[in-house]
This record gives structure tokens, C-alpha cells and sequence, in this order.
């Protein structure tokens, strides 16, 4: 992973934003970018059963005929088959142009921290949740997310919070958002 760059919250809790696979990430849990159906094709979402296995999609699928559909800002958990994490916690963001597209994606994210949290885990991995086909801004999306993490991680059981960034122009947005978002909260 290259472009690691790491904050300090207290001496037990860390936020790390790095450059990578999120598929090769070592956590108790990895965020999946999912869509409503859970539906596993493209993207981050295929990227984790290509890896994982085909025992993540039949495990979603399980989830979907149980519960229905995974609404915009609502998780649902899986095993992570053979990937190096215990979980995969499958997060819907928002689509752009959808409408209250923040409040979706700090749902989302608080949602999967909540989630993590009711597991008793101690690491998450994050991508950029619907950065991708889902046309979200990529600047936007930092700010909500950290804004989000930031809000919670103090009173969490979760110790390392890590942002898995697949392009290093991604990384260097987030490394600039959460400089800012630590500069506003010590003044």
C-alpha cells in the first residue's frame, strides 16, 4: 500500500487513509459500496466476491430474501469468505441526483460504524462509498464520510478506522479533507 497517511484520535483510536485494494486489507471488517439488491457485479462490490468468493453473494442474496431490499443509508453483514477480514458490511449509498444524497451517505457510513460496533470489532476499511458509478463527488464524499467517522470514533469500540483509497488523487482529497476537518474541530 503506498500513500499511507494516519491520525491519532487518542492513544486508542486511529483513522488511517491509504492507497490500495480494499480486497487486500487485513480488518475485522470491510465496507462494501453496494447497491439496493446487493447485487455484487461491478466495481468494489465485484471486486470483494471476485476474492472473497461466491459465498458473499449467497450469503447477500440470503440477506435480500429475508429483509428485502437494502435501503439508500441502511447496511447488512455477510462473512467475507476468503478475503483477510471477518466481515463484509455492505453499505447503500446514494446515487447522484437522487435527492438528501449527504444525510444518504453519513447514514451510510455511521450505519456501517453502528453495525461494526454491534459486532464487537475493533478495525473497519472503507472505500469511497458511491464515488464510483454511483457519480457521487469525490470531494464531497470525504467530507461526509470523515465528518461522519469523526463524529463517532471517540465513543466507538472500533480502535482503527482505515480509508481504503483506490486512486491516489482520491487519497490525496481525503488527506486534505481530514486535515481541515481536524483544523475546524481544535478551533
Amino acid at each position: 500500500m503506498s500513500g499511507t497517511a494516519g491520525l491519532l484520535i487518542d492513544k486508542n483510536k486511529k483513522i488511517i487513509l491509504v492507497q490500495g485494494d480494499i480486497t487486500d486489507m487485513s480488518v475485522d471488517a470491510i465496507v462494501n459500496a453496494a447497491n439496493e439488491r446487493l447485487a455484487h457485479g461491478g466495481g468494489v462490490a465485484g471486486a470483494i466476491v471476485r476474492k472473497g468468493g461466491d459465498i458473499i453473494q449467497r450469503e447477500s442474496n440470503e440477506w435480500i430474501q429475508k429483509h428485502g431490499r437494502v435501503m439508500t443509508g441502511q447496511v447488512a453483514v455477510t462473512s467475507a469468505g476468503r478475503l483477510n477480514a471477518r466481515y463484509v458490511i455492505h453499505a447503500v449509498g446514494p446515487v447522484m441526483g437522487s435527492g438528501d444524497e449527504d444525510a444518504m451517505l453519513f447514514s451510510a457510513t455511521l450505519n456501517s460504524l453502528k453495525m461494526a460496533e454491534d459486532l464487537n470489532l475493533r478495525s473497519i476499511a472503507f472505500p469511497a462509498i458511491s464515488t464510483g458509478i454511483f457519480g457521487y463527488p469525490v470531494e464531497r464524499c470525504a467530507h461526509v464520510m470523515l465528518k461522519a467517522v469523526l463524529s463517532r470514533l471517540s465513543k466507538s469500540v472500533l480502535e482503527k478506522v482505515i480509508f481504503c483509497l483506490w486512486e491516489k488523487s482520491a487519497l490525496t482529497v481525503f488527506q486534505a479533507e481530514l486535515a481541515m476537518q481536524i483544523e475546524k474541530n481544535n478551533h
